[in-house]
């Protein structure tokens, strides 16, 4: 009897000690960051590689104690907090109620964060350059920081969650250098695979019936919010028949052969961005005009050098 007892006891003192290893976080969260990714953009390589090195796997005080699993501190948060020794003495972090609000407070935090927009013009699939932006813009001291995120990443395959799937495929994605002379290649896509064209060297379809945005991603393999960012619509705008309907980010101007457009009339400014795939915020800022400005026929839109 005193022996049962004695191994129920050991038991239960080792349960304590239990560590969560890599594979068991990720197959653990792998859903939730797949989640994220299609709610808020952030690649869930990026997210999945971010918790590992920062919980410890979930095993850190953090994320036990807070369920903090990216070590974002307290700046401007009301929520509850706790403290720990980091950079400093007695440092105060976020503290969530589950795992799942760390998460998204993780998303939020880079979507919501200027210092971060930028890596949101990155496909999606470049994991390496968010890599690279998460430490250019500050997220860590570690000058590895990068190094660290993409060894994880290649050595659990973890792009493949790119590809929006909760569990991953075997297959390697595309990966896209943002460098503008490259050339997007070997896309695939499935309803429209045989009718995909090309614009400024950036692939796009032509719908084919008038049909909403979440539709339409469905139909090209895309998320919702790839076809509203591509296309600078708004989560509420339709698609009609025969628009242009981009499947990667357009780029930052014009091909050689169009240097400037001629404004007609009733023409927007997001008309001539789809019209050469080009950035509507690029548009605007070569031309030196505010969003929302309502264009005058005649007047010369630049589509590669900004005015001076």
């Amino acid at each position: 009897m005193r022996s049962r007892l004695l191994i129920l006891f050991l038991c239960l003192c080792f349960s304590g000690f239990t560590q969560m290893t890599q594979n068991q976080y990720i197959e653990k969260y792998a859903p939730l960051a797949v989640k994220e990714m299609k709610r808020s953009g952030v690649p869930a390589s990026i997210t999945l590689s971010q918790g590992i090195l920062e919980s410890g796997s979930g095993n850190s005080y953090l994320a036990k104690e807070g369920n903090n699993h990216f070590g974002i501190k307290c700046h401007g948060w009301k929520g509850d907090k706790l403290y720990k020794d980091d950079d400093a003495k007695d440092e105060c972090f976020r503290k969530y109620n589950n795992v799942e609000e760390s998460y998204r407070d993780h998303s939020d935090f880079l979507k919501d964060n200027s210092r971060y927009h930028f890596l949101f013009e990155f496909e999606i699939t470049d994991y390496k350059a968010w890599a690279i932006g998460l430490k250019k813009a500050g997220y860590a001291t570690n000058p590895s920081y990068p190094e660290r995120l993409i060894g994880l990443i290649e050595k659990h395959e973890l792009y493949n969650y790119d590809l929006g799937k909760a569990k991953p495929s075997n297959i390697k994605p595309n990966r896209v250098n943002n460098n503008e002379n490259n050339y997007v290649d070997n896309f695939e896509i499935n309803l429209y695979a045989e009718e995909i064209l090309e614009n400024n060297r950036v692939p796009y379809v032509i719908a084919k019936t008038n049909t909403d945005i979440s539709t339409m991603a469905k139909q090209v393999d895309l998320m919702s919010w790839q076809v509203i960012k591509y296309n600078d619509l708004n989560k509420d705008d339709t698609i009609a028949a025969n628009d242009i309907v981009y499947l990667k980010p357009k780029r930052n101007r014009a091909d050689r052969s169009n240097e400037y457009h001629i404004v007609k009339s009733n023409e927007t400014m997001r008309d001539i961005s789809q019209k050469y795939a080009v950035k509507l915020k690029k548009l605007y800022k070569k031309n030196q005009i505010e969003q929302g400005t309502e264009l005058v026929p005649g007047t010369q839109i630049n589509l590669r050098k900004r005015k001076r």
